[in-house]
């Protein structure tokens, strides 16, 4: 590999220029490596976020980070007819009470398409799909490939932590974006979530990638430029992919916690629970499946016949888990009541996920620990009409000294208008393919 000089490419990018495949794959096996500094890959993380990439630019930096490790192959998973299984894995950019991969990933299962589904923890408002599935007593979220493997061909769905050997450059890199305020750089972005899931295997992917106050991507014109750019990246690599842009001005459902929102997961594999996170559910399982080449499956009545139940039980104990354990609940709460009578038209996402992530759903730094007890429970959502002095939302933590920055969070949250108005009320913004 030729060597280059790791000033220059800064001086290249913080002028506009436009990177070769060669300085970008240097770049990242060198920092990889630790032949370059962390101050010098900030300089050129600011200079990304600053002067942008180019399509070209963004597939290179994706490859090289996909090329710093290892890549899955699903190629020998088998159905019972002995048939080679489809795969579809779905990702979400992160939101505040999005708790949709669980009901999700047994549901697609139910119709034969394999589902391995490596994910994360939470971060600062957005809460991680392993914190809530480590509240449930026994389950384990480190499986090596050949129990993942086992478990897609036996189950046919697995959420799991992903190997430190998938795209090891994106794991440091993230870390550096995290302290250097460039974490919203686009380029960087798509190119940290679609290297890890290419590197993964899957042979197709939907994205949800969220938009509002309680996403990373605040309008919609900056979340469509990112789905376009992860849906060219897929498709680029071989990956059928698609995208949907879904609000995350409100918090989905009405639980923001861990054990809570695994409950809440419970009563939509039951036939139950909050119409929007069954909507979506429902939807993008649609999505998955269709990629995967599945067009006459009806996900609504594999909730509703509890064929999504058995499998979310299967997938659970496969990993330790005791799916009909209790739960773990918070030993305190606070009531947060309606200031007035009107219609709820705002209950604003961020303001919720902070308020989770005061009361211990949610961690400061990646070494933190979380309560599984703690969150918000909402009790109503924007639409409903609400009378003073009932209940909002119910603050649940282990540490009652939490409840007033829990409180200061949610200050201006709440906004309940004159009867007859209508919030914006749409879930599903756009379908980019």
């Amino acid at each position: 590999m030729t060597t280059f000089d790791a000033v220059d490419i800064i001086r290249t990018k913080r002028d506009g220029g436009i990177l070769s495949s060669e300085q970008i794959a240097w770049t990242i096996d060198a920092y990889t490596r630790g032949a370059i500094a962390d101050e010098q890959m900030s300089a050129l993380n600011m200079a990304i976020l600053l002067r942008g990439m180019n399509l070209q630019e963004i597939a290179q930096w994706t490859a090289a980070m996909i090329a710093s490790g290892e890549r899955m192959d699903f190629s020998s998973l088998r159905g019972p007819d002995g048939k080679v299984k489809a795969t579809s894995d779905k990702h979400s950019t992160g939101g505040v009470g999005d708790k949709i991969t669980l009901p999700l990933a047994p549901l697609v299962a139910v119709f034969g398409v394999a589902v391995p589904q490596l994910s994360g923890r939470g971060l600062g408002h957005t809460g991680g799909t392993l914190d809530k599935l480590e509240s449930i007593p026994g389950w384990q979220a480190n499986l090596d490939n050949a129990q993942l493997m086992r478990q897609l061909s036996d189950v046919g769905a697995v959420i799991c932590a992903a190997g430190a050997g998938l795209a090891p450059a994106d794991r440091k890199l993230y870390a550096l974006r995290d302290v250097t305020g460039t974490v919203e750089a686009i380029p960087l972005i798509a190119s940290s979530i679609m290297s890890k899931k290419i590197a993964e295997g899957t042979g197709s992917l939907v994205l949800d990638v969220k938009v509002g106050s309680g996403a990373f991507m605040k309008n919609e014109a900056q979340a469509r430029e990112l789905a376009q750019t992860m849906v060219a990246l897929g498709k680029d690599a071989g990956v059928n992919t698609v995208a949907l842009l879904t609000n995350m001005n409100t918090p989905l459902g009405l639980t923001a916690g861990n054990a809570i929102e695994v409950e809440e997961s419970v009563e939509v594999l039951a036939g139950g629970g909050p119409q929007d996170v069954v909507e979506l559910t429902v939807r993008l399982a649609e999505e998955m499946l269709a990629c995967a080449g599945v067009h006459d499956a009806d996900p609504a009545a594999a909730l509703r016949d509890g064929r999504a139940m058995d499998v979310w039980k299967r997938m659970i104990a496969a990993q330790g888990g005791d799916p009909d354990a209790a739960l773990p609940v918070a030993r305190e709460s606070d009531t947060v009541y309606a200031p007035a009578d009107g219609v709820l038209v705002q209950l604003d996402a961020l303001a919720v996920g902070v308020a989770a992530w005061r009361l211990g759903a949610g961690r400061a730094r990646k070494e933190d620990a979380v309560q599984a007890g703690a969150g918000v429970r909402m009790h109503a959502k924007p639409g409903a009409y609400v009378r003073a002095g009932e209940p909002l939302m119910t603050l649940l933590t282990d540490t009652p000294d939490r409840f007033d920055r829990a409180r200061e969070a949610l200050a201006d949250a709440v906004v309940i208008a004159p009867e007859g108005s209508r919030p914006d009320a749409r879930l599903i913004l756009d379908r980019i393919s």
